[in-house]
């Protein structure tokens, strides 16, 4: 397992050994002792799988508050997907920036995302599938979302408002400015 940091310290790219031939490939894309040795103590409860049928799909930008707050670990299933971390933790040095990193499943890239961020994608293939692991079980009353297309947070999603295919609630997700305080920032 490769590990990469990103110019969000928390956020971490993560690539795990394929081992392939002639029929394809084998990866590990997860364990809980690769992690350990890498200093990540997640304890996952929840795999989620979701399938675009069309590029251009802008899922996000999400994430569940506390009590049930959600370390995420998401990878590319099929296709691929511009994938999108931003640091909603006020008081930290890096709050409003963000990440965003090409994810697929020629890649075999996976992104963490920690606490305290917002997470959302943009496929840039049809029939893009993406799975990520959740560290709590999803909780209606702790969804929560930030706009994908906010100009504040300055991400390149590589499409305009008006082509991205958007479910409303992410259309009429509040602005940074407008969010309230979910998380704090606790240096370490």
């Amino acid at each position: 397992m490769h590990l990469e940091p990103t110019l969000l310290p928390d956020v971490i790219i993560l690539t795990p050994a394929r081992f392939g031939d002639h029929r394809g490939f084998f990866s590990e894309s997860w364990s809980r002792r690769a992690m350990a040795e890498h200093g990540l103590d997640l304890d996952f409860v929840q795999d989620n799988h979701s399938l675009s049928a069309a590029a251009g799909t802008v899922r996000g930008l999400h994430f569940q508050t506390p009590p049930h707050a959600q370390d995420k670990l998401v990878r590319c299933g099929r296709g691929a997907l511009l994938d999108v971390a931003v640091d909603i933790r006020h008081g930290s040095p890096t709050f409003g920036r963000h990440v965003a990193v090409e994810l697929s499943a020629e890649n075999g890239r996976q992104l963490l995302v920690p606490k305290g961020f917002a997470h959302g994608f943009v496929t840039l293939q049809p029939e893009t599938e993406i799975i990520y692991k959740c560290t709590d079980y999803y909780a209606p009353d702790c969804d929560a979302g930030l706009r994908w297309n906010d100009p504040a947070l300055g991400i390149e999603w590589g499409l305009s408002a008006l082509d991205a295919i958007l479910s409303d609630k992410d259309q009429t997700a509040p602005l940074l400015a407008d969010l309230p305080v979910y998380f704090t920032y606790a240096a370490q």
